[in-house]
């Protein structure tokens, strides 16, 4: 059987070819500890060191102020635990959105059962925290405000730059996940101003189980993972070598050919909007129309259902819903919710996301298929 088109790049990403031949000597031949004293160990040092030098490239920092995790989710929730528990004599009090995604959500649940309030600050309709809203928010208590840099779902970039002035006038730490935003814009972290900062490998065309956090100098949260001391003593923990050699060649390839991706990956998402818009009445799309991920289509069917539309197409394009249809209830995302979508407009609210490696003929497939599944469906 053929394979359904791929149009599900902020879900994961297929391995980098490049990757892969970068991680093929830690499969083989260097399966050293890298913190082993003798000859074995000293490939996987520097290559776990090179790595890091290659991550911290892409974000603009020093390469001691990144450390590896199993991944995004691990990142969040150390970003917000070991941060909020080091300052915890200074205040109890986090500020995040109601958009972030579960892994900074749950986690700010958490905190809230261990002595933390939260406030969780609306969106406007394109799904934008208004840095204003924050700047109220924030209050003698506040030790943190995290806030992630492009949505997930709807691609909407967040003004983090005006937050990051506000958070550093009021001395609060400030945390962004970049998990969907690292390849697809420019993430520099200076530029943004971030104190913390989540990355995750497998949105970035690296392997799954990995990823990295970035912490400013200067910036002491408490340790992660108690051990033997590996990453500065922050995460202990043998490292995983193969994996994070992966996320380092990831990484240098996405900042080399940052441009001529994002040129890209907007051409293809930019070729299926006007398809749909062209081809389909009642569609909408979701969403900031200019600040966005490059690559991100969230589009909106009117009066149908998401679910049913993924039946229809599931065996020829690979997308994702924004609403599930259950046979009792109706169960939208956080995300439409909290952008005030109308409930005809969100329960038929798909996810198209393009890649490095979408083609144009792809584009046109995906759009034959869909738009022929909208109109078997409406009759």
């Amino acid at each position: 059987m053929t394979r359904p088109i791929y149009l599900d790049y902020n879900g994961t990403t297929p391995h980098d070819p490049a990757v892969i031949q970068a991680m093929r000597p830690f499969f083989e031949a260097e399966f050293g500890n890298p913190s082993s004293s003798h000859w074995y160990g000293i490939a996987p040092k520097q290559a776990v060191e090179k790595a890091r030098r290659q991550v911290a490239g892409l974000l603009g920092c020093s390469p001691e102020e990144v450390v590896f995790t199993s991944g995004g989710t691990e990142s969040n929730n150390h970003a917000i635990k070991s941060i909020a528990g080091s300052r915890f004599a200074a205040g109890t009090h986090i500020v995040t959105s109601r958009i972030e995604h579960p892994a900074v959500l749950e986690v700010c649940r958490f905190m809230e059962g261990h002595g933390f309030s939260v406030d969780y600050l609306p969106v406007d309709e394109a799904g934008i925290v208004a840095a204003a809203d924050v700047a109220a928010a924030v209050t003698d208590q506040t030790v943190l405000i995290t806030i992630m840099h492009a949505n997930n779902e709807v691609g909407t970039l967040q003004p983090i730059e005006e937050i990051a002035k506000i958070a550093a006038a009021k001395d609060v730490l400030f945390h962004t996940d970049a998990a969907q935003s690292l390849g697809k814009v420019p993430t520099t972290v200076d530029d943004l101003g971030v104190d913390l900062l989540s990355a995750a490998g497998h949105k970035l065309y690296a392997p799954k189980g990995v990823g990295a956090l970035y912490i400013r100098s200067g910036v002491a949260p408490t340790v992660f993972c108690h051990g033997a001391g590996q990453e500065r003593g922050i995460r202990a923990g043998t490292e995983n070598v193969l994996e994070i050699v992966g996320l380092g060649e990831a990484c240098e390839i996405a900042g080399r050919d940052l441009a001529r991706n994002i040129a890209h990956m907007a051409a293809m998402r930019d070729r299926l909007e006007a398809g749909l818009h062209s081809a389909l009445a009642d569609v909408r799309f979701n969403g900031h129309r200019e600040r966005r991920l490059p690559n991100t289509c969230s589009v909106s069917f009117y009066d149908l259902e998401a679910n049913r539309i993924l039946e229809e197409i599931g065996l020829e394009v690979a997308a994702s819903a924004g609403a599930a249809c259950h046979s009792d209830r109706l169960q939208i995302s956080h995300v439409l919710e909290a952008m005030h979508i109308p409930k005809r407009w969100a329960k038929g609210t798909l996810r198209f996301t393009t890649g490095r490696m979408t083609t144009a003929d792809e584009i046109d497939r995906a759009l034959e298929v869909t738009v022929s599944a909208v109109q078997k469906l409406r009759r």
